[in-house]
């Protein structure tokens, strides 16, 4: 049994250079400031939802209201987990994984942002890899599904470097304007393991949080 009552908050993924884990408030104020400071050009397009263009003060309560909603609305059955990347002792991006209706579909998939002042060092690789690790090894999906609007290579790139492949493509409505996203998956078969090292601690007491077995009601109350 975790220590902590909400044994997420123990969860670990470990790379070369990075620790990704549940943030705290503290650490929610420093990801704020971090992506006020940039995160792409203003005039490049790479969310389905702009959420990093809001003026302040709603860009500053709508980021906390998404990460705080991410926790209040946890249900093993559908799930979603946003890991604060955490590098050299300081928040510097967000790498989220979803789980709808995990425990049957057994897929996940993602969505991520690093800090501007910290792209380009390969640290964007090791958070996908981290999460690719914990959903094939530690969850035991059969699936990760990713995306990028055309136009993001680097986010192209890494999905390519870990055995991402391409399903198919869609067409999205982002700020009044047609944008194509590119739609991708990657496999136990196709996910190459081997191009980052990934230690997980502390996933045990969450399997069950995961959807992986049955939650007694001593464990998991609704009402």
């Amino acid at each position: 049994m975790s220590e902590h009552p909400w044994p997420l908050f123990d969860l670990r993924l470990r790379t070369p250079d990075l620790e990704l884990r549940l943030p705290t408030d503290e650490d929610l104020l420093e990801l704020v400031r971090v992506a006020r400071q940039g995160i792409v050009d203003p005039d490049q397009t790479v969310f389905l939802v702009p959420w990093h263009r809001l003026p302040s003060p709603a860009f500053e309560r709508q980021f906390l209201l998404h990460s705080w909603k991410s926790r209040a609305t946890w249900d093993p059955r559908s799930w979603s987990i946003n890991l604060v990347m955490v590098y050299d002792g300081r928040p510097i991006g967000m790498q989220e994984v979803i789980g709808r209706e995990f425990p049957v579909r057994r897929t996940t998939m993602s969505g991520s942002w690093i800090g501007r002042e910290f792209q380009g060092r390969g640290l964007g690789t090791q958070a996908r890899a981290a999460i690719l690790a914990l959903a094939f090894d530690g969850l035991h999906a059969l699936a990760a599904e990713s995306g990028y609007l055309e136009g993001n290579a680097v986010s192209a790139r890494v999905s390519e470097k870990l055995g991402y492949q391409m399903t198919g493509d869609d067409i999205c409505a982002v700020e009044g304007r047609r944008v194509r996203e590119v739609k991708l998956r990657c496999t136990p078969h196709t996910w190459r393991r081997d191009l980052v090292p990934v230690v997980i601690e502390g996933l045990e007491p969450c399997l069950k949080l995961f959807g992986l077995g049955e939650l007694p009601p001593d464990e998991w109350a609704t009402f």
